[in-house]
């Protein structure tokens, strides 16, 4: 059986972060190992509260799965504090830990900030040119690359200065676009790729990004090719949004309970 292991926070409410993570990977057939990074007290109305984990704790987190659970494929989500951004840097490239998926997470789907400013840069810095790949929101990769993005003409821009970073590949994704279709641009090489598809009328949208990242992760982690990846990933959580179970007051969870793109014979366990 394949490992995947997700570096991110705790989500309270279950729908994104770690529990987002984890749930995905158990879909897609791949073992889930976890390094925490933050604990947060959220809903889906908000998040009320956070604290980062030492950075040296998380350090030996990752230490003692690389280990003796050396993962196939590896994500971060929520890091929250320059020295968790830092620490988990360190380790991933002295490892060189494979199949780095960087959702570049700053801001929650409720609007509360989930990385301190003095960190955005070092996301830059220090893990872009680590990553397969990059997958940021219309926002992130704004703050990623120093302009505005809210076109899929500005999305593929986007995606190209990440590369220029020293990413392998970005998915810039376009869950805020305006209009009934929506678009997300995946950037590879000379490669572009946009991925079209009906919007879903739901408020039920907390952990998406996190759960698309997950899956992309997992696929990774079972040997598929990165755009391959990136697809069953997006139909993965395409069709967790339809089935959302309208839990919470606020932004909802997805239904992580859809089943994973069928496997291949050929990937076995």
């Amino acid at each position: 059986m394949r490992i995947a292991l997700t570096i991110a926070g705790s989500d309270s409410g279950g729908g994104a972060g770690v529990q987002a993570d984890l749930k995905t990977f158990h879909q897609f057939g791949v073992f889930g190992t976890s390094v925490l990074t933050a604990v947060t007290a959220q809903n889906t109305v908000g998040v009320r509260a956070w604290e980062p984990v030492p950075a040296a704790l998380v350090t030996r987190q990752l230490e003692a799965l690389a280990d003796d659970l050396p993962p196939a494929a590896v994500k971060s989500g929520m890091l929250g504090a320059a020295p968790v951004v830092e620490a988990v840097a360190a380790v991933l490239a002295t490892l060189r830990l494979p199949n780095y998926v960087l959702d570049p997470v700053m801001v929650a789907t409720s609007g509360d900030r989930l990385l301190d400013r003095d960190a955005e840069q070092l996301i830059v810095q220090r893990l872009v040119p680590l990553a397969t790949l990059v997958t940021p929101n219309l926002s992130e990769a704004a703050m990623l690359v120093g302009h505005a993005v809210g076109t899929p003409e500005e999305m593929e821009r986007a995606g190209r200065a990440l590369l220029k970073l020293g990413a392998r590949a970005a998915l810039v994704k376009g869950g805020h676009l305006a209009g009934d279709e929506l678009v997300d641009v995946f950037v590879v090489g000379g490669t572009i790729r946009r991925f079209t598809r009906s919007r879903i009328d739901t408020t039920s949208t907390h952990g998406t990004g996190c759960t698309l990242s997950a899956a992309v992760t997992a696929g990774l982690a079972l040997g598929r090719p990165l755009e391959q990846a990136v697809a069953d990933g997006l139909d993965f959580v395409h069709r967790a949004l339809a089935a959302a179970p309208g839990l919470g007051r606020g932004h909802g969870p997805l239904n992580h309970f859809v089943p994973a793109p069928p496997r291949p014979p050929s990937e076995g366990l």
